[in-house]
């Protein structure tokens, strides 16, 4: 049986995001490069993983490795499309999207995760390119969520970041929970 505080650690592995925070330009910065380096830390992560490893969820009721793959551009995607609407935009309400449905599809469940890990890469280089050229006064560009309210790209920049690197963990910490690492 899992307890409370042990499912928290599982759900959240570097803990949960406080999309209020208001990040510093040395915070900005890294952001950046974590959303920058996150496509190859991920390939890395799975490169030796078998199909059966694959298809193991993060924990208990979660996420297969393979949905995470595919959860990532999926979300990402969505991402950078709110940071454009937001600059080229007054205000943009955004649509949400059902992210645990998306993760059922048959892309998610049975694709490729080659497929998203490439969509990844060239989604996240293309997203680092818009970023590094922002303004302060681009930065400071809004958008509303219909149920989390507004966010400025610089605390979604922060968002995104943290999003990466806590799918990341997911991975990383099953497959050295499994000691699928020392094979």
């Amino acid at each position: 049986m899992t307890t409370d505080t042990e499912l928290e650690k599982l759900k959240y592995p570097i803990g949960r995001y406080n999309p209020q925070q208001e990040l510093s330009e040395q915070e900005l910065a890294q952001a950046i490069l974590a959303i920058a380096q996150l496509p190859q830390k991920l390939r890395t992560a799975v490169a030796n993983l078998t199909p059966e490893q694959l298809d193991t969820p993060y924990r208990d009721g979660g996420w297969t490795v393979r949905q995470v793959i595919h959860h990532l551009p999926d979300s990402h995607l969505n991402g950078y499309m709110r940071q454009k609407l937001a600059l080229t935009e007054d205000v943009p309400t955004i649509r949400p999207y059902d992210e645990v449905a998306w993760a059922a599809l048959p892309d998610s469940l049975h694709g490729d995760p080659g497929i998203s890990l490439r969509l990844l890469e060239a989604l996240h280089q293309r997203w680092v390119l818009l970023l590094q050229s922002l303004t302060p006064e681009q930065l400071a560009r809004k958008f509303t969520h219909p149920a989390s309210g507004g966010q400025s790209i610089r605390q979604h920049i922060g968002n995104y970041a943290w999003h990466g690197n806590h799918h990341l963990a997911h991975v990383t910490e099953l497959i050295r929970r499994e000691g699928w690492d020392k094979a």
